[in-house]
């Protein structure tokens, strides 16, 4: 089962105002990426949010860059940012589903970023009355641009890029992080039954890989919010992936909470395995 991406997708190539929002939204995640880079290593100050959740000055800079950009763009634009929360729009509150609504995380893999791990990157995605339209997640490391619309296919640096069909759960290298009931001894059913499983520490990043292979399956359960999702999960399903949530239904929501979200992707040829194996199902 597809999420409403996919139900409600056209094959009729993106409209005007769309491929121009997609332009904006590419040109910008690379213009943030960029502070991102040239601060990398040279992180002057971070502070804690949680006991584990930090946030440096550079995903200040970073947000603040965008949302001045997204104003400028679309004045009457909501936006939900990570670090700023909700800016309502025209059509009222940010999380309303009504009107256009940009949803960002300026820097997401911000404990990879502090600590020097060049693993982390820029998402930007824009949602059309409840529903994600388009995709933007950059690695500045890499110099690599996924992106995607509503209805495919997924690019990555403008090249089309598609989700490698493999039946076979022995041939998955999967990113993988369980939580809650069951979770040490589910870990290990999925570890037993993939190639490999790595957890990289960057959600947005980790599920555009889907849309490209680099990953065969991404699982978070619990732990994500809005701005993780918005972006890679288009880009994934974009590129062919299908991508749920842990019950195997609509995998964006804007009413779920921050932090509260699970999602999983796969190739749909072993979606439904794989979701079963996470899950620890039997029969």
């Amino acid at each position: 089962m597809l999420g409403p991406v996919s139900e409600q997708a056209s094959h009729a190539g993106p409209s005007p105002t769309l491929s121009a929002d997609l332009a904006f939204a590419t040109d910008l995640a690379e213009r943030a990426g960029r502070i991102l880079a040239e601060r990398y290593e040279r992180v002057e100050r971070v502070d804690y949010k949680g006991t584990k959740d930090v946030v440096t000055e550079v995903d200040h800079l970073s947000e603040a860059l965008i949302l001045d950009a997204i104003r400028a763009h679309g004045p009457g634009d909501a936006i939900l940012a990570e670090e700023t929360g909700g800016h309502d729009g025209r059509g009222g509150q940010a999380t309303s589903g009504v009107g256009r609504l940009w949803i960002v995380d300026p820097l997401d893999g911000t404990i990879n970023y502090a600590n020097g791990v060049p693993y982390f990157c820029v998402s930007i995605a824009m949602v059309l009355d409840g529903v994600p339209s388009l995709g933007v997640v950059h690695d500045p490391i890499r110099a690599e641009t996924f992106a995607a619309v509503a209805g495919g296919p997924a690019y990555l640096n403008g090249r089309a890029i598609r989700t490698p069909a493999k039946p076979a759960l022995n041939d998955y290298v999967v990113s993988l992080w369980l939580n809650g009931r069951a979770s040490g001894r589910r870990s290990a059913s999925v570890m037993k039954a993939v190639r490999a499983v790595r957890n990289m520490g960057s959600a947005a990043l980790a599920l555009a890989y889907v849309a490209h292979g680099r990953f065969d399956g991404f699982v978070q359960e619990g732990g994500l919010s809005l701005w993780d999702i918005a972006a890679a999960g288009l880009i994934a399903e974009a590129g062919g992936a299908a991508v749920t949530d842990l019950a195997g239904g609509p995998w964006f929501n804007l009413g779920h909470p921050t932090r509260s979200i699970s999602v999983l992707a796969a190739p749909p040829t072993g979606h439904g395995q794989f979701l079963a194996l996470v899950r620890g199902d039997r029969g």
